[in-house]
C-alpha cells in the first residue's frame, strides 16, 4: 500500500468515481457494481506500484477502462454484450464541434425519450471500444483531453481525432432517425 494513501482513504475517494464511470459504460447498476468492484480490487492490488506519472484518479480511470475493455472482449466472444445507457450529448466547448450542428434537426424530433435512448444506445454499440471510451470520458465524465490521453495511454491529438470521428459517426447513424 502506498505510504500516502490508506486502503480506506483510497476507496472513499475513488469508489464513487469508478462506479459512475462503470455505470456510464455499462448502463446497468448491477453490472456497474461488478465492474467497479473488480476495478477497485485491481487498483488496490496495484497501488503499491503506482509511480505517480499521472494523477491517482487518472490511473484509476485507466484501470477501470482496461477492466471494462477486457470484459467487453470476453462477452463479445461469448455473445453477451449489453447496450450502454447514455443520453444524447452536445459539445459545449468553444474549440470543439458540437455533436449535432445547428442545421441538424433537433435530436428529439420524431423520437420520444425512450426511443431516442434506444437509438443512441444502438449507435454507440456500433462504435469501436476506443471511440466509446473517449465519448464517455469526455461527454459524460467531463475529463480534459489531457486526462483522457493519460487514462487511455494515447497522445492528446489521438483523443481529439477519435472524439471528432466518433461524434461524426453518431451524427450519421442518428440522422435518419431524427429527420422528419
Amino acid at each position: 500500500m502506498s505510504n500516502s494513501v490508506s486502503e480506506s482513504e483510497f476507496l472513499e475517494k475513488h469508489a464513487g468515481l469508478v462506479y459512475n464511470l462503470a455505470l456510464r459504460l455499462l448502463g446497468k447498476a448491477q453490472d456497474a457494481e461488478d465492474l467497479a468492484q473488480d476495478s477497485l480490487l485491481r487498483a488496490l492490488k496495484a497501488l503499491p506500484g503506482f509511480r505517480g506519472e499521472s494523477s491517482l484518479s487518472t490511473w484509476v480511470y485507466r484501470i477501470t477502462l482496461n477492466t471494462w475493455k477486457n470484459r467487453v472482449r470476453s462477452e463479445k466472444r461469448r455473445g453477451l454484450w449489453r447496450m450502454i445507457s447514455l443520453n444524447l450529448f452536445t459539445g459545449e466547448e468553444q474549440d470543439e464541434e458540437p455533436a449535432f450542428k445547428a442545421e441538424d434537426p433537433p435530436p428529439d424530433s420524431g423520437l420520444e425519450g425512450s426511443e431516442r435512448e434506444a437509438a443512441v444506445q444502438r449507435a454507440l454499440l456500433e462504435l469501436d471500444e476506443e471511440s466509446r471510451a473517449v465519448i464517455v470520458l469526455r461527454e459524460m465524465e467531463g475529463q480534459s483531453y489531457q486526462e483522457i490521453a493519460e487514462a487511455l495511454e494515447i497522445p492528446e491529438g489521438t483523443v481529439k481525432s477519435r472524439l471528432s470521428r466518433a461524434r461524426e459517426a453518431l451524427r450519421e447513424k442518428l440522422r435518419p432517425l431524427v429527420s422528419p
